[in-house]
């Protein structure tokens, strides 16, 4: 276990305090212990409670894991099976942490006990917020969820129809690039707004980007036209791999 320093035992108490005061009214109100199952999807973000006659769904931010046999944690942020984008909003505790010098909120995996898991979840509430938390247990793993919004079976099936299936990174959001864009050379990155890991998008956006070339084309005519969209070749990739071609390019030399 890394020492704990008292100032952050005090920061970390108050907000397990926090959670417990708001905890049980999110669990009454929306009935959780009384689910005989659960399913999360990290594809889509989505928490599914479920028994033979009725089911709920929330919006999830994943916080982190707790693993039973070796009595360690890991950050969601620092998890590399971890597909889902919000895990990317556990940064503001690393941030947090670092600003503090609070060394379990800087390292991504690290020694705990039977409370860490709790402990963390409601830092992370207080940081980031919710509706309230929730734990699941697979095996010997237990998994912690920041929830932050209650949503219908089909505003999830929306969600879930709006994925594409990418070969190495299973389900994600889709994005766009074109055909010059990749992670083997650089071409210089430009994109229709700034954009970040995890960010949520309003319904008509999507995460769009191409290269200095396509830049040029498109200046040419002052905007997309037949020409430079021929050029371009649009292509569809997943979110993950949008970032990944993002940060390989970044420090492109510019022309």
């Amino acid at each position: 276990m890394i020492f704990r320093p008292l100032k952050y035992v005090k920061y970390a108490q108050k907000a397990v305090d926090k959670l417990s005061a708001i905890q049980p009214d999110f669990r009454e109100k929306f009935d959780t212990d009384n689910y005989a199952s659960w399913f999360y999807n990290q594809s889509s973000e989505t928490l599914k409670l479920y028994s033979d006659d009725k089911e709920i769904y929330f919006l999830y931010i994943p916080v982190g894991t707790f693993s039973q046999n070796t009595n360690t944690w890991m950050w969601a942020w620092a998890n590399e099976d971890s597909v889902e984008p919000r895990k990317f909003r556990t940064l503001k505790i690393k941030e947090l942490g670092e600003k503090k010098k609070y060394e379990n909120l800087i390292n991504a995996h690290f020694d705990g006990d039977k409370y860490t898991g709790w402990e963390l979840t409601s830092i992370a509430f207080d940081i980031i917020g919710g509706i309230g938390t929730y734990r699941v247990i697979s095996d010997h793993l237990e998994v912690y969820f920041l929830l932050t919004e209650q949503i219908s079976k089909e505003e999830v099936e929306k969600i879930e129809s709006e994925l594409i299936e990418c070969s190495a990174h299973g389900k994600l959001r889709k994005a766009f690039i074109c055909q010059h864009l990749n992670t083997e050379y650089k071409t210089g990155f430009e994109e229709a707004f700034d954009t970040y890991r995890g960010m949520e998008l309003n319904e008509d956006d999507d995460l769009q980007a191409w290269c200095e070339e396509c830049e040029r084309e498109r200046l040419k005519t002052d905007g997309w036209s037949d020409e430079s969209m021929e050029f371009a070749k649009i292509k569809l990739v997943c979110e993950r791999c949008y970032f990944a071609i993002k940060e390989f390019n970044l420090n492109a030399k510019k022309h």
